[in-house]
Formats: structure tokens, sequence, C-alpha cells
């Protein structure tokens, strides 16, 4: 793990952690390290989310882009990955999106993508942090005519949803969706593509006033939607997160629709259409045991990496494979975006729908969901990553993969993104789980804190 980079982007409470100075710094050195090979004056993108500490920190990262000379292309609100696609369709020489996902209003993040839309190497992270942190190199600082300047291009989204649409190839008319915006990057372009493409729609928590962003709402909170689906009798629903780069599903029963299932209907489908490369997906250590099992019955083979779509992107690029995510809803289809995209993995899931005629109950039901407890033990960020060091807790992980052994599985994981130690238990009876991982995180609090 990076000084400042996490595993998606610098991350932290807006105006403490990630402050207008860092920002500042963050669009200097961002800008210098990305356009290092450029032989022209460097263009960066620039899109946020609907949180209220977003104008503040944009205005501070441009600044930044500006002092060093290069130009900004602002694109307003925008989900995460119409970042990353509009960036290499304009021939920028980099993106950057202020955003701090599924995560509440106080908290925004920094991420950036280079010139072709995938998110930097560590290597180039290490770069930007040794400027930041360690004045490693002095940057030019540019004065009269050869300051930066400002491209507003509110427009843009407008490509976004024309290029989503093309990643399909039915409409979606006779579909009725209950969509949740989560009231946040994708208000306005999630809605649009699939009234575009035909659908009836029913939208909600598509109303951002800067500090609604996730609250109640959205892929972490999915109760409304689950409730609006059956009220409404819709043939599904949609919620995407804060910043639109996750997407999970409700059937028409209003029961949740995983990451790992949306991939289970996807995958067989493009497996069925021969356009599933090498009959893989990659998936993380997170992933439900129930998706080992489905695959193995469908003769479809699972790559494992640690969790982070980052990983999950390095493990498709070298081996060549085009279906990969997370249980979160994070999915990557690399035939058509460099990054997780909500709105395209709603285009995919729908078009599944459409072309088989089934309910989405039934597409699910090719994959039994074990239960699986997560549970967070709240600890100092600097201490997240030493609980191996602790003796009490490595002797309590240990005694608890002993009695879960065969029977089920054991995962402790720092959080890339937040103060938090997860511990995941999965096995058959959910209130032992539940028990279980609750002790053990009592323990990992009481030891770090």
């Amino acid at each position: 793990m990076g000084r400042l980079f996490g595993t998606d982007g610098v991350r932290g409470v807006a105006n403490t952690e990630l402050s207008i100075e860092l920002a500042y710094k963050l669009g200097q050195a961002g800008a210098y390290v990305l356009s290092k090979e450029a032989h022209h004056q460097a263009r960066i993108l620039v899109g946020k989310d609907t949180r209220i500490s977003g104008n503040m920190l944009e205005a501070a990262l441009i600044a930044g882009i500006c002092s060093f000379g290069a130009k900004a292309i602002t694109v307003g609100v925008i989900p995460t990955p119409a970042v990353a696609y509009l960036t290499k369709k304009y021939n920028a020489d980099a993106g950057v999106v202020i955003s701090a996902s599924h995560n509440p209003v106080k908290y925004n993040g920094i991420k950036f993508f280079n010139g072709e839309g995938y998110k930097l190497s560590d290597a180039l992270e290490e770069k930007i942090e040794a400027i930041i942190l360690d004045n490693a190199e002095q940057l030019p600082a540019p004065i009269g005519e050869e300051v930066g300047t400002i491209i507003e291009k509110y427009d843009a989204i407008s490509d976004y949803v024309e290029f989503l649409k093309s990643c399909v190839d039915v409409d979606f008319k006779g579909l009725k969706v209950v969509v949740d915006c989560a009231n946040g990057a994708a208000y306005k372009a999630g809605p649009r593509v699939l009234e575009e493409l035909g659908a009836e729609l029913i939208v909600i928590h598509n109303e951002p006033n800067g500090c609604n962003i996730n609250k109640d709402c959205g892929s972490t909170h999915m109760e409304n939607l689950c409730k609006a689906v059956v009220e409404n009798k819709a043939d599904l629903g949609i919620a995407f997160d804060g910043d639109a780069d996750r997407c999970l599903a409700v059937d028409e029963n209003g029961i949740i629709v995983d990451g790992d299932q949306i991939m289970s209907i996807c995958g067989l489908q493009m497996k069925k259409d021969n356009q599933l490369k090498k009959n893989t997906i990659v998936a993380t250590v997170m992933s439900n045991l129930g998706f080992f099992i489905m695959a193995e019955k469908n003769n479809l083979k699972i790559e494992q990496t640690k969790v982070g779509d980052r990983y999950v992107l390095e493990e498709m690029l070298k081996h060549d494979y085009n279906l990969g995510g997370e249980q979160s809803g994070h999915i990557i289809f690399l035939d058509h975006s460099t990054t997780g995209d909500g709105i395209l993995t709603a285009v995919k899931l729908l078009s599944v729908v459409k072309k088989t005629g089934k309910k989405l109950s039934e597409l699910a039901g090719v994959m039994e969901v074990l239960p699986q407890v997560l549970v967070n033990a709240k600890v100092p960020n600097d201490k997240k990553y030493s609980y191996m060091e602790n003796d009490r807790i490595k002797k309590a992980i240990e005694e608890l993969e002993g009695k879960f052994a065969g029977e089920g599985r054991v995962l402790i994981r720092p959080s890339g993104t937040e103060p938090l130690v997860r511990v995941m238990i999965e096995g058959k009876d959910e209130q032992v789980l539940k028990e279980e991982a609750e002790k053990l995180a009592k323990i990992i609090e009481e030891e770090l804190n």
C-alpha cells in the first residue's frame, strides 16, 4: 500500500485528511508525471461525483494542473468509468475523478487514469507520492502564456451514453425496471441510457443535494429498491453506487442479485455466444463459494486475485481474459471498458434478461449463494495492516480456521480505503458465522485500538 494511494486512489475525510493543499499538489504532480512523455501542452480530463466537497477539491486540483502549465478539461458530474472512457476518446494525457465511490459523504477521493483509460500502476503512483512527500523532483512553474487553462465540456455525458448504447445488440422494450441512482454520479446517465434503449423506468434516489450521496440508498443500502421492485411489479431493479462503477440487481421478488451472480449470468451467456475468452472469469478471494461450485458445474474456470478491481484487471490483461469482477458489483467487461462500469453492467445484465426471456430470479438460480458474514473491526488506519503481528489475534484466527476447515472458510483483510479490518466467514449456519465473526472483530478492535 502506498503512502498516499490506497487500492483505489487517494481517499480520506474531505478538508482534513484530503485537504485542498493535497488536492492542489496531486493536480501538479499528477499532471507532471502523467504527461512527461507528451511533447505538447498536456490535457487532463477532470470529473466528479455529487458530494458537497467535490467543487472545493476540483478547484484545488485544477489550480494544481494549470499551475504546471497543463490544460484541464472539466466534464462536471459524471460516473468514474465515463472519465476512463472519455480520457481515451478525447486523446487526453490523463483523467482524474474526484469521488469516494460508495463511502459516506464526508469522505472524498482523487483517482487517476492514464491516457489509455487504465488506473495507474504502483510505480506511477509512487512517483507522484515521491514528488509530493519527498520533493523528489522540482516541478516547472510556467508564467505568462504558458500557464494552463480550463476547457468546460459539459456535453461529454452524451458521448458516454452513446458508447454504452453501442455495447448491446438488443433493445429493452417491454422491461419494467426500477433504478436506484444513489443520489450520485449516475443520476443523469443511468436512467438516460436505459430509457433510450426502450426500458420502462421507475427512478429513485436521483435528486442529489451534495449531502445525500449513498445515504440509505444505492448498492450499499438496497432495502428501498427491493421494496420498490415488488410494489411496482417491476421485472427487476438496478442499484448503482455513488460513482457508478458498481451495479447490483434485485429480481422480480425483491431478492438481491450480487456481483457473483451477475458474473455467473453474463459469463454463461458469453460462453454460449462464444464470447468468453478461455471460458474464464476472474474473481477475488471474497467471491462466494457458491460461485466456484457454479463454475465447476458449467465447465467455467475461475482465476482468483486479491481484493480490489485493480488486481482483477491486472490478471485479465496479463492472461487476455475479458470478464472479471467482485461480489460488490464492480464488474469489468474488458471488450468494452478499461474499468468497472455499473451502467455497462446493467445494460449487459438486461440484455441477457431480454435475449433469454427468463425472469431474473431464474437466471440468478444458476448459483446458490452460501451464507457469508462480514463484520468490520474499526481500527486506526496506521494499525490496520499489523493485525497478524499480534499474538492474541493470530491465535484467534488460527482457531477459527481450524473450526471451519472443510466446511467453509475464514478471510481477514484490511480495507484499502477505510480504517477497518474486515472479518469474513463463510459456511452453512449463518447464526454461528455471525457470532464467530463478531467475536473475532471484537478481539481485533480490543488489541489494535
